[in-house]
């Protein structure tokens, strides 16, 4: 069913056709094939940024029941916008991850949380930012999705896809998402972390005691604090078996940020990005990023990866893309250290080899790349009996935000009837 590639094994089959964009009804179950199978895949990212080798049982893990919960609600014939919101859920509640429960912290030691989801079938939208006192973020995300959805407001009002602050922790509360206080979100690792980074800051105030040497030992410290081990930002894509696409992302934003600072994750076009095929393009792609918030912001990356992978080779696209519109952006040319990563899904439907046969199958090409010094992965097809992890890593020598590493696979789901 899958099968891992390499550079020079990603090519685009020839027997492909885009995926139909049409409205009519399905004879059977949205993610069940002709013989009563569920279909539907699932890819997840616990982060990019350094996952260290006492902990990757733990990141595998939460990548593992991710992917299960995905499948899940798949098998229970779900979209792909309700399974990856369940996959979500299940990164965020993890302490291991920056996103909900166990959050970095800010300067005032409060956690603030960034969130977004999209819709390949609607193309609709739903992030927050800035959010305090809510245990699942991508909940409130995905309900400002779903209420944009039903239309305009009362006095031909539209309807808000995006909120931050104490106005989406109100319009959370009223819409029945329950509130949870912010200091049950924070776990012994962030705690931790929090009071270690303050400690750093402290001492470098100290001793400063002129501007070129306050300037070069801020800098320094920056770069302590805002490493890679703590762009864990969580994310996944999914695809169900009517085609249909959705993306989703949520973090915990940088360790130490200021209080209002919203990063990539709640961005349009930066955090993820989800779009079904229709005509002019052939595939249906979806995108969720991970990283530095302030570096994947500037270069909108979701969306550029999103519209590079409707190349013929997706593979040799992801890789141009990451290196030219991100490492070497003009945007970023006062970075000497770019840092992010991606998993990028495309889908389309298989024709079958005899003339007479239904297009049922689904072809779906799946990828992840980084900059950053590793990047934990998982992925799941619903038709398998388990998902499999991987913690990706920068080759030997490489050095973090200069070099990339870039990864993938191939699936089929469901196959043509004869």
């Amino acid at each position: 069913m899958e099968n891992r590639i390499n550079a020079a094994e990603a090519r685009q089959p020839s027997h492909l056709l885009s995926a139909p964009t049409g409205s009519e009804s399905p004879q059977h179950d949205a993610n069940q094939g002709r013989d009563g199978k569920a279909v539907g895949f699932v890819l997840v990212h616990a982060g990019a940024g350094y996952h260290s080798e006492s902990k990757a049982k733990e990141y595998k893990h939460v990548c593992k029941r991710a992917c299960q919960r995905a499948v899940e609600k798949l098998k229970a014939g779900a979209l792909a916008v309700e399974a990856v919101t369940a996959a979500l859920v299940e990164l965020e509640d993890s302490p291991f991850t920056n996103a909900g429960m166990g959050s970095n912290l800010n300067l005032s030691g409060e956690i603030e949380c960034d969130a977004s989801i999209m819709d390949g079938k609607s193309l609709h939208f739903g992030a927050v930012g800035a959010l305090s006192g809510i245990k699942n973020p991508v909940l409130v995300a995905n309900r400002l999705l779903q209420e944009a959805q039903k239309g305009k407001l009362s006095a031909g009002r539209i309807p808000p896809c995006f909120l931050v602050g104490k106005g989406a922790y109100h319009w959370a509360v009223h819409h029945g998402i329950p509130p949870c206080p912010s200091e049950k979100m924070a776990t012994k690792f962030s705690l931790s972390a929090y009071k270690r980074n303050k400690r750093k800051m402290e001492l470098a105030e100290k001793v400063e005691t002129e501007y070129k040497q306050t300037k070069k030992r801020r800098q320094s410290s920056e770069n302590q604090e805002n490493d890679s081990g703590s762009l864990d930002t969580v994310g996944a894509i999914v695809v169900d078996g009517e085609g249909n696409v959705a993306a989703a992302v949520s973090s915990g934003g940088l360790a130490m940020k200021h209080p209002g600072r919203v990063g990539q994750a709640a961005h349009y076009g930066c955090g993820c990005w989800a779009e079904n095929a229709w005509n002019l393009n052939p595939y249906s792609t979806a995108v969720s990023t991970s990283g530095c918030g302030e570096h994947l912001v500037r270069t909108i990356l979701a969306r550029e990866c999103s519209v590079a992978v409707q190349s013929e080779d997706a593979h040799q696209a992801l890789l141009e893309t990451m290196q030219n519109k991100f490492i070497s952006s003009p945007f970023l040319a006062s970075e000497d250290c770019v840092l992010g990563g991606v998993i990028v899904l495309r889908c389309c439907r298989c024709v079958g080899s005899q003339p007479h046969q239904d297009i049922q199958a689904l072809l779906v090409e799946f990828l992840w790349s980084h900059t950053t010094e590793s990047m934990c992965v998982g992925y799941m097809s619903a038709q398998d009996g388990k998902a499999k992890t991987h913690i990706s890593r920068l080759p030997p020598g490489a050095v973090a935000g200069q070099s990339l590493a870039i990864e993938g696979g191939v699936c089929r789901l469901g196959s043509p009837v004869d």
